[in-house]
């Protein structure tokens, strides 16, 4: 667009303008048109001329209504999370949601700056600046004995009132207990637990577990939509979405993870090295030693001691040892009378005892039952 300003003409003085009489401002005569190249009248000693500047030009650009359409639907399709504890895991799970085109934004009581610039993850020393930038999803990737302490230094009356609020523990029914006591009730809460980490899915999250539980979604399509987007993040990375309740969880969780935590943690006081002889299961073996061994303990100490179901299991685990053991030596007590009896005892069969474990005891009620049978059959 092209301004146009008057601009008084410096040839005529203000003197000659005031002395300008009516008839001087008449209507000029036509020129003879007969002429090839007329010539026209030379009005400068009778009015005032009139110069142009150009004070803005904004010619129109083209619209892309296209790309403007595409630039907000991936607007509105992204979220912005903040990861609370940035720690291995926290780094972990922000490198794959960047990379999906959501806005990350963490904290933590240590400084991660440099490593969250890496990321293209903004780092807030604060918990209140971390609050005010009002996030969609507040992602809690604390230890699980420090969930409780963080989660109730945030400044909760900072965040928008729908805030959605999710925890990644290993544990499920302590947070959603958490959560429930300390929330408001106008926060949104999701309980997940992705059933991997930095080494087991350092390469794909494509086929692994991930858990959740819809625990409290407010009423609202805006509300469904956003905990749906949250969740496509692994499933668009290929997980296997797991529905469960934290119940369930737990009691799946105690047979299964606590104990493979379990076994690697005793594997590893044992010291065992690799062999030029290594068999696929020694190798299995090892691997297990190096994944639970780069957790911290802290970790493996939540899930004894945030589990209900892990001190039942781990009764069983020694009661299954000892079990074991009263079959090796029941084994090695025959291999002694066919020594001192020699061939007394030839023809005769002696019955072979398996002993097996009953169900999953509660409490310990069959604890003290199953280790007086054991005694009395080495007695």
């Amino acid at each position: 667009m092209i301004s146009l300003r008057p601009q008084p003409f410096t040839g005529v003085n203000s003197k000659q303008c005031h002395s300008l009489s009516p008839s001087h401002l008449s209507r000029p005569s036509l020129p003879n048109l007969s002429h090839k190249r007329p010539s026209l009248p030379n009005l400068s000693h009778k009015l005032p001329s009139l110069r142009l500047s150009i004070r803005a030009i904004d010619a129109a650009q083209p619209f892309d209504y296209e790309s403007h359409l595409s630039h907000r639907f991936t607007k509105s399709t992204k979220l912005k999370i903040a990861i609370v504890g940035f720690g291995n895991f926290g780094q972990f799970l922000a490198k794959t949601i960047v990379n999906q085109g959501h806005t990350v934004l963490a904290h933590s009581r240590s400084d991660y700056s440099e490593k969250a610039a890496e990321l293209k993850v903004s780092f807030f020393k604060d918990a209140d600046d971390l609050c005010e930038e009002h996030p969609d999803v507040i992602l809690l990737c604390t230890s699980i004995i420090s969930t409780e302490f963080v989660l109730k230094s945030l400044p909760l009356q900072r965040l928008k009132r729908n805030t959605l609020f999710v925890d990644v523990l290993s544990v499920k029914e302590f947070p959603k207990s958490l959560f429930l006591q300390t929330l408001p009730q106008e926060f949104d809460i999701l309980c997940t637990h992705p059933m991997f980490g930095p080494e087991s899915g350092k390469e794909s999250w494509k086929g692994l577990s991930f858990v959740y539980d819809k625990v409290r979604i407010g009423i609202g399509e805006s509300r469904e939509l956003r905990c749906e987007r949250f969740l496509d993040i692994f499933k668009n990375e290929g997980c296997r979405m797991v529905g469960m309740s934290c119940a369930e969880h737990d009691r799946h969780a105690a047979g299964s993870q606590f104990i493979t935590h379990t076994m690697g943690r005793v594997l590893e006081k044992l010291s065992l090295d690799s062999t030029p002889i290594n068999t696929k299961g020694y190798e299995t073996l090892l691997n297990l030693v190096e994944n639970t061994a780069s957790d911290s303990f802290d970790l493996y100490y939540g899930l004894f001691m945030y589990n209900k179901n892990a001190m039942e299991q781990l009764e069983r685990l020694d009661l299954a040892f000892e079990s074991l053991k009263t079959e090796l030596f029941g084994h090695l007590h025959d291999v002694l009378r066919k020594q001192l009896f020699g061939k007394a005892e030839e023809g005769v069969e002696r019955p072979v005892d398996r002993i097996f474990l009953p169900e999953l005891p509660q409490n310990g009620r069959l604890l003290s039952s199953c280790s007086e049978n054991a005694n009395k059959e080495t007695s």
